[in-house]
Formats: structure tokens, C-alpha cells, sequence
């Protein structure tokens, strides 16, 4: 079974893809990230920052109606990837601790793009 296909089956929530951008909150940060994908247990997003699993993260997310969520994350996994590519690290971050609210809109953001 390939890495991709064992992410999959530990998944407790489908995943799409939306037209959101995620980036760290902070005041040094730089640089913003679209989502490759997203759902409601967490976002995979694209990195040039090392990051390891475990490390935690606040990250804004801009919706498509955009309406921007604040949320705790912490970085699930990480794959290097090779150069050239989009970025230097491909990584998932686990959403923690969402409000009910925080799911109805990931939920709204989610059901205006499933096909």
C-alpha cells in the first residue's frame, strides 16, 4: 500500500479541493499558501519552511465567501519534495479544538464545492 493510500484509509473526513488560502498568523510571516486540500479534520497545504509532525500552528484560512477562520493546527505529516517542485514540503496539519462555528463554516465552504 502506497503512503498516499494509508493517509487515505486514517482520514476520519473526506477531503476537497476549494478555492481557500492558508497562511501562519504572525507578524514576520511573508509568504501565504493555497490549500492543495481541504476538509474537516485539517488542511494539506504546500511549505518552504521545515516543519515537524507534532509542532503546532495558528493559521488564518480565507474561505471562498471570504470570510477568514483562525485555527489551531498541528502539523500531522511532512514529505520533502523534490526540487523544482511547487514548494519544498508537502504537509498536513490537523485541525484541533474547531468551535461549532468553525465547522459550519468549513462545512458551507466545503458543500459549495463538492461537484
Amino acid at each position: 500500500m502506497t503512503d498516499e493510500a494509508q493517509r487515505q484509509e486514517r482520514r476520519r473526513y473526506p477531503r476537497l479541493q476549494v478555492p481557500a488560502y492558508c497562511r501562519p498568523v504572525g507578524p514576520l510571516v511573508a509568504k501565504g499558501g493555497r490549500p492543495i486540500d481541504l476538509g474537516l479534520g485539517g488542511v494539506r497545504v504546500y511549505s518552504d519552511d521545515p516543519m515537524e509532525p507534532g509542532r503546532r500552528l495558528e493559521v488564518e484560512l480565507r474561505l471562498p465567501d471570504e470570510s477568514t477562520l483562525t485555527l489551531l493546527t498541528e502539523v500531522a505529516w511532512v514529505q520533502e519534495l523534490p526540487e523544482g517542485d511547487a514548494a519544498s514540503y508537502d504537509v498536513g496539519l490537523q485541525f484541533l479544538d474547531l468551535t461549532p462555528e468553525d465547522v459550519e463554516a468549513l462545512k458551507v465552504a466545503l458543500t459549495e464545492q463538492d461537484p
